[in-house]
């Protein structure tokens, strides 16, 4: 008879989702960040991959809490997110709407990670997992602040850039 799944495997589960989407994540900015043509969007994605570092040393913490190995499982969300920017930085390099293309993804990104922290944090508030709640409570602030700093950048200067050539 197959095992009932509990809470505490789709946890796990889910952990291992986000933890494969920031290693990916990880490995794409870099691209995004050579792409970009605005100093300042350029910028913003160096800063994320600093934090997104940060972010994966916390996914770590996390699954030691639940005495876990790290490990990713392919996250079919994040690879359609990464490939439509790849389909960006391809279709549009050179243009002036290049960086709203790939801001536009980074954003895609953020929400996405926004969703699946915002979860796993309230599942572990119902684990009892308070440790693990203050780690991914940390991130989940790091990834609204992200998101509102790419809308701040949008609309004071990319999207304009995109418009106005």
């Amino acid at each position: 008879m197959a095992k009932t799944k509990t809470l505490d495997d789709l946890f796990h589960d889910t952990l291992k989702d986000v933890y494969f989407a920031e290693k990916k994540i990880l490995s794409t900015l870099p691209k995004m960040e050579k792409a970009a043509q605005s100093p300042e969007l350029k910028k913003a994605f160096k800063k994320h991959h600093g934090e997104t570092e940060g972010q994966i040393e916390r996914l770590e913490k996390v699954f030691a809490l639940i005495d876990k190995k790290p490990q990713g499982k392919t996250c079919d969300a994040i690879m359609g997110i990464v490939d439509e920017g790849a389909e960006i930085m391809d279709e549009y390099k050179g243009s002036p709407a290049l960086d709203a293309g790939l801001l536009a993804a980074a954003q895609a990104v953020e929400h996405y990670e926004m969703s699946r922290y915002g979860t796993l944090k309230s599942w572990a508030e119902e684990l009892g997992l308070k440790d693990a709640v203050r780690l991914l409570g940390q991130t989940l602030d790091e990834e609204k602040k992200t998101d509102a700093a790419l809308t701040e950048l949008a609309e004071s200067v990319v999207n304009q850039q995109a418009e106005a050539a």
